[in-house]
C-alpha cells in the first residue's frame, strides 16, 4: 500500500455528507492532482488526508497506521499542508512566518538549532523569498504571500506536502510560477505532492497522477493524465462538450471547450436544417400568403 491513502471514508460537515465510501491512494513520489466540479468534495478529501477533518466512517492511513492514532507533531513531521485561505498573524515578518514551519521539530529541551536555520534558509531560497525576510507579510502581493506560505510548508521538511488550490486568486503568471515550483519540488527533491486544482489544463500539464471526482465524492477515474483526461470523462464529470488535443508546448492533454453554436450547427447539418434557420412556415413558397409577410 502507498504511504498515504483513504479507505472507505465517509466525509461531511454538520450532518451533510459530501462523500460516501470513498477510497483513494496517493502514489508515493507522485505529483497527484485532484480535479472535479465545484462541491464534489476535492478540498474535503484533502482535509481528511491532512487530518484536518475526521472521517465519519472509514479511515485515512499514513505510513501503515490510522492517521488519527498519531500525535499532532508526529503527523506534522510526516505531512505538510498549505491551506486554501491561510492567514498570517498581524505584524509578522516573512522570516518569522517561514520559521514557524520548524515548530514540529521543536522539543522542550531543543529549541532553535543550526538544522532549523539551514531548513528555513533553503526553503526561502527555493521559493525566491529570501530578499523579503524582513518585510511584513501584510505588505506583500498575493503571489509573494503564496510563495511565503509555500516556503513555510517546505521548512517543515515533510516527505508529503498537500496543497489546497495553491493558485487561487493569482494571475496566470503567478499561477505558473507556483506550479513550476511545485514541479521542481517533486522532480528534484523527491517530495510527494497532492494538490487540488480547478484548471484541467494546468492539472494535466503538471500532474503525474490525476484523481477525478464526480459530484458526491465518487471517483470517476485515476491514473496518468493522458489516460484520465478524455473527452468522454470531461463530458461525464463536468457536463462539458469539448475536444481534448495535445498541448502544443508539452504534449499533455489540453481541454478545448466546444462552442454551443458550433454544436448547434453540427446538429443542424446532420438534420439538413441550415444554421440559424427558423421553423418552416406553412404555405411558404407555394403561392399562398404568409402570415406577417
Amino acid at each position: 500500500m502507498t504511504r498515504l491513502h483513504a479507505q472507505d471514508v465517509t466525509l461531511g460537515y454538520e450532518g451533510r455528507t459530501v462523500a460516501r465510501d470513498l477510497s483513494v491512494e496517493i502514489p508515493d513520489d507522485s505529483f497527484t492532482v485532484i480535479v472535479g466540479p465545484n462541491a464534489c468534495g476535492k478540498s474535503t478529501l484533502l482535509a481528511a488526508l491532512a487530518r484536518v477533518l475526521a472521517p465519519q466512517a472509514g479511515s485515512v492511513v499514513l505510513d501503515g497506521q490510522a492517521i488519527a492514532s498519531y500525535r499532532s507533531k508526529e503527523v506534522a513531521r510526516r505531512l505538510g499542508l498549505l491551506p486554501q485561505t491561510a492567514t498570517a498573524p498581524g505584524g509578522i515578518t516573512v522570516g518569522d512566518l517561514v520559521a514557524r514551519g520548524r515548530y514540529p521539530h521543536q522539543q522542550l529541551l531543543r529549541q532553535w538549532s543550526d538544522d532549523d536555520e539551514v531548513a528555513v534558509a533553503e526553503a526561502m531560497a527555493l521559493t525566491n523569498v529570501a530578499d523579503l525576510a524582513s518585510r511584513l507579510v501584510d505588505e506583500l502581493s498575493g503571489g509573494q504571500r503564496q510563495r511565503v506560505w509555500l516556503a513555510m510548508a517546505l521548512a517543515q521538511e515533510t516527505p508529503i506536502l498537500l496543497l489546497d488550490e495553491p493558485t487561487t486568486y493569482l494571475d496566470i503568471s503567478h499561477q505558473i510560477d507556483v506550479l513550476e515550483l511545485c514541479a521542481r519540488l517533486h522532480a528534484e527533491l523527491g517530495r510527494t505532492l497532492v494538490a487540488v486544482l480547478h484548471d484541467l489544463n494546468q492539472a494535466a500539464r503538471y500532474a503525474t497522477h490525476l484523481i477525478a471526482l464526480r459530484k458526491g465524492g465518487v471517483v470517476a477515474a485515476t491514473g496518468a493524465p493522458r489516460d484520465v483526461l478524455t473527452e468522454e470523462l470531461v463530458t461525464d464529470v463536468y457536463g462539458l462538450a469539448c475536444r481534448v488535443l495535445p498541448d502544443p508546448e508539452t504534449g499533455t492533454p489540453m481541454v478545448v471547450p466546444r462552442r454551443p453554436e458550433r454544436m448547434g450547427a453540427a446538429a443542424g447539418a446532420a438534420s439538413g436544417v441550415a444554421p440559424g434557420a427558423g421553423p418552416a412556415v406553412e404555405g411558404a413558397g407555394d403561392g399562398r400568403p404568409v402570415a406577417g409577410g
